[in-house]
């Protein structure tokens, strides 16, 4: 059975990171290593996490606060899997999502892979479908991979190729299409696998902020501002696709 490496960044997560685990520790898919990046979290976090007596948790304290993207890194740098996945602290899972990818993705001998999501506002879920299949060239016009479904396989990838950028924002979104940069094609799973919840306090909540986090990302990939508004004009139409 192959080994998945999943990775949690957590910063001051108390009020949601048991859900988290336990959707992580209670997978129908049994071979896990967690790896856990502490980015010095001031809150009851960390207690919280060491209060689940499951081996597969392994703890990595960053030396000070240093944002999402080098904690991910750092996990990066520790996993061992054959597969590897990220889930933001305050985000859950279904319980078979691990089974169900891995099977998707050894079946087909995929490099890169993700899966339909839904989002809580409000109390209510919402669903959002993303496309079968995604190129470099898609992934311009639309920003649908959502972090807590990917799942890379070590086997086709190294992990320089999914090292974050130090950016505070769209540091995801700019890895997947660093992939996809290589030829490589996604595929996703149309079905439910994660979910995440949207806060005021949220980075995405604040459609404004959404919209310069990736014009400023499309300005790292070089485009000219005739091709960047092109796919801005295409990202925008699609972002309002998703929440109608």
């Amino acid at each position: 059975m192959k080994k998945v490496s999943i990775i949690i960044p957590v910063y001051n997560s108390e009020k949601y990171i048991k859900e988290c685990l336990d959707s992580i520790i209670n997978q129908t898919y049994k071979n896990l290593e967690i790896i856990i990046v502490n980015d010095v979290s001031t809150d009851n976090s960390i207690n919280i996490i060491k209060q689940f007596k499951d081996k597969r948790i392994k703890i990595v304290n960053l030396n000070y606060n240093s944002g999402v993207a080098i904690a991910r890194n750092r996990g990066i740098e520790e996993a061992t899997g054959d597969y590897i996945c990220f889930i933001d602290s305050d985000d859950y899972w279904d319980l078979t999502k691990i089974e169900k990818q891995v099977n998707f993705i050894e079946k087909n001998n995929y490099s890169f892979i993700y899966s339909d999501y839904a989002y809580l506002k409000d109390n209510k879920q919402h669903i959002v479908h993303v496309p079968h299949s995604i190129t470099y060239k898609q992934a311009l016009k639309n920003t649908t991979i959502f972090t807590s479904t990917v799942m890379f396989n070590m086997k086709h990838l190294t992990k320089e190729d999914i090292y974050m950028p130090n950016i505070r924002k769209g540091q995801d979104t700019a890895t997947w299409w660093k992939v996809l940069k290589k030829g490589i094609t996604a595929y996703a799973i149309n079905e439910v696998l994660a979910i995440y919840r949207i806060s005021g306090k949220s980075l995405s909540s604040n459609k404004f902020k959404a919209l310069k986090r990736t014009w400023n990302i499309y300005k790292r990939e070089n485009l000219n501002i005739f091709k960047r508004t092109y796919y801005f004009l295409f990202y925008v139409k699609n972002a309002i696709k998703r929440r109608i």
